[in-house]
């Protein structure tokens, strides 16, 4: 079996290679149904799972706790008040977190009461608070506020480093579907969307624009002299590059994806901290999708872009000429 420098080296000569361009179709269809789903889901769905920052509610704070467990939370509350939903995560040490929907100011005694006996602690290792959805309202706003500032600035500056538009606007249509099926996804799992996760997904962007950037990088390389060139044609050049960049992409994935997992199963299982599992939840699931965007979506997006230029028309006759000249003269 062939090592994986071998494979790499391979894809980097042009002897081995995938033609992820030309069976661009393919993947622009695949692409599409995923964004759609990601759009119904929400919808037909029951829409996101907010927390308690969102939407508003009550939450408890639980400090020196003996046993950790989130069930005693969970029946605590059930119990208290019959119907009503408990969110119990371990925020640090000793220390438990109950959020619930809004409740009365007797539903709160009871809860409190009924969390005291859980847990085995006294008044005051237990507080209460209301959480109003102003703060999270605030946090979605200035979220969308810096997406769109992010996406203005990445496009300029694309357009400006590479000296065409058509790479930033492949890139942005990339980093589109990253976001909007890493939303999806949230949905149809139900998991739930805190400030945190938030975070995660305005992360998701830096690092789905840098992998994508590297790649063009390696198309403009490839391409910089394609008017003169009759070896390949421009779609061939760029898939090329994907070829070329193709291992580097799965060991950057790989790179950033085993610590982001393993913050993830610490949080969610060891710890059951869920800040850290929120952020690192949408960045795994981030990472994991813009690196298949990049190979998949925006560099054959590229190509279509520029397939029906004259100049690159031309060319590509040129190379068509040339290879009909070498089959007959063979």
């Amino acid at each position: 079996m062939k090592s994986f420098a071998t494979f790499g080296n391979e894809l980097y000569t042009g002897e081995r290679s995938y033609n992820f361009v030309g069976k661009r179709k393919i993947w622009f269809s695949i692409a599409g149904i995923a964004v759609l789903l990601s759009i119904l889901f929400p919808m037909l769905g029951g829409g996101f799972n907010f927390g308690i920052e969102f939407r508003g509610g009550s939450q408890f704070t639980i400090s020196d706790v003996a046993h950790k467990e989130s069930a005693l939370g969970e029946k605590a509350v059930a119990e208290a008040v019959p119907g009503t939903v408990a969110v119990v995560t371990n925020i640090a040490g000793s220390t438990m977190q109950v959020q619930t929907d809004r409740l009365s100011d007797d539903q709160t005694l009871r809860v409190k009461d009924s969390l005291k006996a859980a847990y085995g602690v006294t008044e005051e290792h237990i507080t209460s608070t209301f959480v109003g959805p102003t703060w999270g309202q605030d946090v979605s706003r200035q979220a969308i506020i810096g997406f769109f500032v992010f996406v203005l600035l990445a496009t300029v500056l694309m357009a400006l480093y590479f000296r065409t538009w058509r790479m930033s606007i492949a890139a942005i249509i990339g980093l589109l579907v990253v976001m909007v099926v890493t939303a999806g996804f949230y949905a149809a799992s139900n998991f739930e969307v805190t400030p945190s996760a938030i975070i995660g997904f305005l992360t998701i962007l830096s690092y789905s624009l840098y992998d994508t950037v590297v790649v063009f990088d390696k198309i403009r390389e490839n391409t910089a002299d394609i008017a003169t060139s009759t070896r390949r044609t421009f779609g061939e050049e760029v898939n090329l590059a994907v070829n070329q960049t193709l291992v580097r992409s799965i060991n950057t994935m790989m790179v950033a994806v085993l610590p982001v997992g393993s913050i993830l199963f610490i949080g969610a299982f060891l710890l059951g901290a869920g800040t850290l599992r929120d952020l690192s939840l949408a960045l795994f699931i981030g990472i994991i999708v813009s690196t298949f965007s990049t190979i998949f979506i925006a560099a054959p997006m590229y190509a279509w872009l520029r397939q029906n230029e004259p100049a690159l028309a031309k060319q590509a006759k040129k190379v068509q000429a040339r290879r009909g000249a070498e089959t007959v003269d063979a």
